[in-house]
């Protein structure tokens, strides 16, 4: 049944469209009431300088306080909470502030007989908190707190006959478990250990008519999705696979008028795709083909000026997943930061800035 407010909206609808006297006129009505709202708009007292020091003390606190409702609620991604949270603070010069040995005994204690790590102790181990722990105990030359062996195993085992990865025994499929595969193998000099040409051929077959990556074949194009597929494409050294040009269009069709990014079209910003987009173009050599300052001052309207660290748009709660990925563009966008590079078993991880 039609409630009476829907009716009641349908006869205002009728009498407002009667009231066009041509095709013109009617289309440029429909054109405005049923384009909903898919920016944001910055206020002009919003942040316009980044707050570094605020944002250490945000982060430096944020495993002090264990009892808050945010900690508590972000148990399932623990792991790579630390690992955002040590690269921003390795980034602003800070790591020491960090409890170095309390996390390698966490790290230790989430490694399975499997092999695989989980996001804390208790969790399930996956792919992705896997990466992580790898990521912190290279940017902490600590490799041997773990059986690297073991993992090794591990990401061996999820790899399936059509080369793809899951992201853990379950089976869930998508490009993210193809990338963090093998990015924690070259971490650890293993690349070697899985089917590398399946893999890629997977991958591959992922990519769409506009140049971008679903997280499975057929799927939609996504800048999260294509940060994995180029991430995963230039360490097995295939780039030359990707149409940078057709790609770097799409990806700078991400940013609106207000200077933010969104994943896919007809989204709203979101500051994370800051760096899904960003390092994406970086990847391919398109970098220059979006307007950095106004992304900077997106960004920068997104900071929390009270307790530091950033939110998804201005306004909204700043969070500990989207601190860490914004600094490092920020620090790339304004020139502020040297690019790095780490080097275990012959692989240079470098800092994509």
């Amino acid at each position: 049944m039609v409630s009476v407010a829907v009716f009641l909206a349908a006869v205002q609808l009728g009498r407002e469209v009667a009231g066009y006297g041509n095709i013109e006129q009617l289309s440029d009505y429909i054109d405005r009431i049923g384009t909903p709202q898919k920016d944001v708009i910055i206020k002009s007292d919003a942040p316009d300088t980044l707050l570094l020091e605020k944002h250490a003390d945000y982060i430096a606190s944020y495993g002090s306080k264990k009892d808050d409702y945010e900690y508590c609620m972000s148990e399932y991604l623990r792991m790579s909470g630390i690992y955002w949270g040590l690269t921003v603070m390795d980034l602003m010069g800070q790591l020491h502030r960090m409890n170095r040995e309390e996390i390698l005994t966490f790290i230790k204690s989430c490694q399975h007989e499997c092999g695989g790590i989980s996001a804390s102790i208790g969790h399930d181990p996956h792919l992705l908190y896997t990466l992580s722990a790898v990521q912190i105990l290279t940017l902490y030359d600590s490799i041997n707190v773990i059986d690297v062996n073991k993992v090794v195993e591990y990401v061996q085992s999820l790899q399936k006959e059509d080369g793809s990865f899951a992201g853990d025994i379950w089976g869930e499929i998508d490009t993210r478990f193809s990338f963090c595969a093998v990015a924690t193998l070259a971490l650890l000099g293993k690349l070697d250990a899985i089917n590398v040409e399946k893999a890629i051929e997977f991958v591959l077959s992922c990519m769409n008519f506009d140049g971008g990556f679903g997280c499975r074949p057929g799927s939609e194009s996504h800048a999260g999705q294509i940060y994995c597929c180029t991430g995963f494409l230039a360490i097995t050294n295939q780039l030359h696979q990707v149409n940078s040009d057709l790609l770097g269009w799409w990806l700078c069709e991400r940013q609106l008028p207000s200077g933010g990014l969104n994943g896919r079209p007809e989204k709203l910003p979101d500051v994370c795709y800051s760096w899904w987009v960003l390092a994406s173009l970086k990847i391919i050599g398109r970098l220059h083909w979006i307007d950095r300052e106004k992304l900077r001052n997106f960004i920068l309207a997104c900071q929390d000026e009270e307790t530091g660290g950033f939110a998804d748009r201005p306004g909204d709660m700043a969070s500990i997943s989207d601190i860490h990925i914004i600094v490092s563009v920020l620090l790339c966008i304004t020139s502020m930061v040297q690019s790095y590079s780490r080097h275990r078993n012959g692989w240079y991880f470098q800092v994509l800035l």
